[in-house]
């Protein structure tokens, strides 16, 4: 095991200190100079004075300014032989020496010396000298691993990275998918290149570009890109590491960062994760006056306060740009906001290409197929599906990764890992219908997505899954399409009421009722697709501690509500019935796919189409719709 001093003063620290007041106390306790005439037993007061008066006393010795006494008596118990005892003598007590001068007792008195003072001074001092040597060490210690000698203090200096020539091994070329937020960036590469282009007709740099995208969407990566690509000073740092426990850090190293900057001007300042330090400012409870409130004043001060920042472009990455301040948002600060959204099919084509070029791909792998079956997958979903599927085939021992391990991935991603197969014939039956349930409505309802297979095997915590892959990008949902997802959500829970009845109906359909009511929901409060009308009757408020208010406020009154809540009930019961006909009017197809899926355990979409149309018209997704 490594030595470490930290550990070793931590423990010898308190050690020092019990053993400074043991000495005190071993130098209190005991009477100056009593040498080499010591007692090891005490005698009271009251026995020694009946030794005298039985004449058994024969020597005193007087010490401590005659509150001490080393008695030589001769003890009646032990063979009348003579012993030495240590006696407490209350106060000075001027009669017991007439008597010890009258007995004809050996008696003598011995001063205190000066020495005895001298070791409780030294004592005194030697303890205060050793703590604060200790703690300067310790001090020098932690320095140490803080980033060298004599910077134990320096809480208030910028602990960004800083590069001079930043050389990330990222251009813009190795980010795909995003070509819109590439074309603002490149803008802001070639201001800091060539600004004499810009400044000649009068235009001026911009001061800040924020990054704004859900998460996995690139924009770390965009970051890395501009500094590899503009080849200037570029700075580092997280939202979080400005913020500290002691006030006035945060301010001090925005300071600092600045200051930096400044010095290496024209420079980029990457601002990871910023809505940590730039939250609204007057939350709802806790005051206003915070170290991280102070941390953002001074950031919005320095980034177009009195003095500006001439040269230097701010570069800040957030996916939650609805919770940031909005002096932190406003033209002079953060000029551009850039939005880096999930990639479309071609993006994500693009994005595959770029991940797969240190990958061994079978001859039959379409990226395109890959792509189409990812909708709503960002470039880190993409580099993670390649990444598992490369996993999967180096465990099976293939020289190349083929079409089966990309959708073992992809079922991977989306649900978890595989489980073990059930081998409950009746557990396993019943949760056949319910998938086969799922699978039908989505193949003869309107406007549903297609199915891609239906399994048995588990995967999370589903027993069971029915996967959906859209035909193409819904940037946009219809009504029809937001009621036939609730349909085929309900299809699981109708299969299990035609064919088994009602009382046998399960609880595995509760995650798809979470979802059909929130469908449901939104529909009527938010799109205005009910009765009530073009009204959206609810708004996403923002949490206390996030700056928004403190009491949520209802914005309508209970007679709305309830009509609220029936419109809702009224889809979902709508949605309901036409799953419920579908079950009872397909049954000898439901009853074969379910013997067949119970057979194989997973069934492909183009063969469960094409068994559904040996029964029924398979509609070209022109199919009923309730109509509410």
């Amino acid at each position: 095991m490594k030595f470490s001093w930290r550990v070793a003063l931590l423990w010898t620290l308190p050690l020092l200190v019990v053993g400074f007041f043991l000495w005190q106390g071993a130098f209190s306790s005991a009477p100056a100079d009593m040498g080499r005439n010591t007692a090891n037993t005490r005698l009271t007061y009251g026995r020694f004075l009946d030794y005298l008066d039985a004449g058994r006393v024969t020597a005193v010795d007087l010490y401590d300014g005659g509150k001490t006494a080393i008695v030589e008596a001769v003890d009646p118990e032990l063979d009348n032989r003579l012993m030495r005892w240590r006696v407490d003598l209350p106060g000075s007590s001027p009669e017991l020496v007439s008597r010890l001068r009258n007995a004809d007792i050996s008696l003598d008195s011995h001063p205190p010396r000066n020495d005895g003072a001298l070791v409780g001074a030294l004592g005194n001092l030697l303890f205060p000298l050793l703590l604060i040597g200790g703690l300067f060490f310790l001090f020098r210690r932690s320095s140490g691993s803080m980033g060298g000698p004599g910077q134990a203090m320096n809480f208030g200096k910028s602990k960004a990275r800083f590069m001079m020539e930043a050389k990330t091994g990222i251009m813009f070329d190795d980010v795909a998918g995003i070509d819109e937020a590439k074309e603002e960036l490149q803008e802001v590469v070639t201001f800091l290149k060539k600004p004499e282009r810009f400044t000649a007709i009068g235009a001026r740099i911009p001061k800040g570009v924020l990054l704004v995208g859900p998460p996995g969407t690139g924009k770390t990566l965009l970051a890395k890109a501009i500094s590899g690509e503009a080849g200037v000073p570029f700075f580092s740092i997280s939202g979080s590491e400005f913020v500290e426990m002691f006030v006035g850090v945060g301010a001090s190293r925005v300071r600092d960062l600045f200051k930096k900057a400044k010095e290496n001007a024209p420079c980029i300042i990457f601002i990871d994760e910023i809505d940590a330090v730039g939250r609204q400012r007057g939350a709802g409870i806790g005051g206003g006056n915070d170290e991280r409130e102070q941390t953002l004043n001074q950031l919005l001060t320095e980034m177009d306060g009195f003095e500006g920042n001439s040269g230097i472009i701010i570069v800040a990455a957030t996916n939650r740009a609805d919770v940031l301040d909005s002096a932190l948002l406003r033209p002079g600060r953060f000029d551009r906001q850039v939005m880096v959204d999930p990639p479309d099919i071609k993006g994500r084509v693009e994005i595959l290409e770029v991940h797969a070029r240190n990958k061994k791909l079978a001859d039959d792998i379409s990226l395109e197929t890959i792509a189409r079956r990812t909708p709503g997958f960002t470039g880190a979903d993409l580099a993670n599906l390649l990444n598992e599927a490369a996993i999967l085939t180096a465990r099976r021992r293939k020289e190349g990764i083929t079409m089966t391990e990309i959708d073992d991935a992809v079922d991977r991603v989306i649900a978890g890992m595989e489980g073990t197969p059930l081998v409950d014939s009746k557990s396993k039956r019943l949760i056949a219908y319910h998938e086969i349930g799922h699978a039908i409505v989505g193949t003869l309802v309107k406007d549903h997505d297609p199915v891609q297979k239906v399994t048995l095997i588990p995967r999370g915590q589903a027993q069971g899954l029915t996967w959906f892959t859209p035909s193409e990008e819904q940037m946009l949902i219809s009504r029809s399409q937001l009621l036939a997802r609730i349909t085929g959500a309900l299809g699981g829970r109708a299969a299990e009421d035609v064919i088994f009845g009602d009382a046998e109906v399960t609880t595995g359909a509760g995650n798809d009722l979470q979802q059909v009511s929130g469908m449901a929901r939104q529909m009527v409060t938010r799109f205005g697709m009910s009765d009530l009308g073009p009204l959206s009757l609810e708004s996403s408020q923002g949490e206390v501690f996030l700056g928004r208010d403190w009491l949520s406020r209802s914005e309508y009154s209970e007679e709305i509500s309830s009509r609220i809540d029936g419109q809702v009930k009224l889809i979902v019961d709508k949605c309901y019935d036409n799953a419920k006909r579908i079950m009872q009017e397909n049954r000898a197809l439901i009853d074969r796919l379910v013997d067949l899926l119970v057979e194989r355990e997973t069934i492909d979409g183009d063969e469960l189409r094409q068994i559904v149309s040996e029964y029924t018209v398979v509609p070209d997704k022109q199919q009923f719709v309730p109509q509410l």
